[in-house]
């Protein structure tokens, strides 16, 4: 049966109102009202023309209800900034993963959730502290963020959003963390991102400030102090004299040149005269680019669930057939790794083993 929530979604990730795709689809306007809101099914020709337009297949628009997330539920950054039809698209996309997460974790045990929750206001450096602490951290760096967070049960998927002003978000989905870090940012911004977004999923689960400045402001400090140990970082630079110093350090932590000097006035090491100074320079010098770029992180959990699909002979197609979602949608979620799995073969649709997909730091 037609399902009007789904053309609903598909529309909104091709960023397109209703008169638009009308006009694409050569229907009436309010013939796509009544198609997403009266319960009105199209014809199988409108049926097919409206999936050729949005690129999704027939199939698609024929499945259950899924999950869908609410702007309100989620934390943007940059929301002024952001366009109202950016946003609803990730979120459709976002929806999507849930989809494929659902048929992975049908057949494949995923790392269990290991977070810290704090149900009592807590400062972000204390959490920070206190959930390295858990996971045995000491003031060692993490060498790589998707790794770590992956093996203590955070879901991440890619975004491919062409606009700045949508980098990461995060929620909680019956239980498990999921993750979205934009692949537009740099290599340093997306750890920062992906160490921003923890500081929401710890900090801001069970209430406290939902949005806005404060609860950003939280989370860039969590983040800041969990790339960035306090100790670590004076011990290493107990003091600074030139940007130079800063743009050498910062490839130790995998932070950005901009958030180690802003971690090194936080925490006293320079003063606010060197801080504003360092601020100019670092536009002046580097612009928009990041000095010393590192290779950007990889998914293991998911190079390990496609090498298991493989095994299986189940295509990048067929895994695309079996969720229910075009190929390239899939592929964009999961950091372009569908290319582990080959385009054309038969593969097998169903019994796939469970197995146990273990993630290292």
């Amino acid at each position: 049966m037609f399902n009007p929530a789904r053309l609903v979604l598909a529309r909104l990730r091709r960023k397109l109102t209703k008169k638009e795709l009308a006009e694409r689809a050569r229907l009436s306007h309010k013939t796509i009202i009544r198609y997403e809101s009266s319960g009105t099914e199209p014809t199988p020709e409108n049926l097919a023309v409206l999936a050729g337009v949005l690129g999704f297949p027939e199939s698609f628009f024929l499945g259950t209800d899924v999950d869908e997330v609410p702007a309100e539920a989620v934390s943007f950054r940059s929301l002024k900034a952001l366009l109202v039809r950016d946003r609803d698209s990730a979120l459709a996309a976002s929806t999507f993963a849930f989809m494929l997460n659902d048929w992975i974790s049908e057949r494949y045990a995923l790392p269990e959730p290991d977070l810290l929750s704090f149900k009592e206001d807590i400062d972000p450096e204390s959490a920070a502290r206190l959930l390295r602490q858990k996971w045995a951290l000491g003031e060692r760096r993490v060498s790589n963020m998707l790794h770590l967070l992956e093996s203590k049960g955070v879901r991440f998927f890619s975004l491919n959003e062409d606009t700045r002003a949508l980098d990461a978000f995060s929620m909680w989905r019956r239980d498990i963390p999921f993750v979205f870090l934009n692949t537009k940012m740099t290599s340093e911004r997306s750890r920062f991102d992906a160490a921003h977004e923890l500081g929401h999923l710890v900090l801001h689960r069970h209430g406290g400030p939902q949005g806005g400045r404060v609860a950003e402001e939280q989370a860039n400090a969590f983040a800041s102090a969990f790339l960035m140990p306090r100790a670590d970082v004076i011990a290493k630079l107990p003091r600074i004299r030139f940007l130079s110093e800063i743009v050498q350090a910062k490839k130790f932590w995998g932070v950005s040149v901009a958030a180690l000097n802003h971690r090194l006035h936080k925490i006293g090491v320079t003063t606010d005269w060197q801080y504003r100074t360092f601020c100019i320079q670092i536009n002046q010098q580097f612009g928009q680019t990041e000095p010393f770029g590192m290779p950007r992180e990889r998914s293991i959990l998911w190079e390990k669930v496609f090498s298991a699909l493989r095994a299986e002979k189940i295509t990048k197609n067929k895994l695309a057939d079996l969720v229910g979602l075009p190929a390239a949608e899939v592929e964009t979620l999961v950091f372009q790794l569908t290319n582990m799995l080959s385009i054309d073969g038969n593969g097998a649709g169903s019994g796939v083993p469970r197995a146990n997909l273990s993630v290292v730091k």
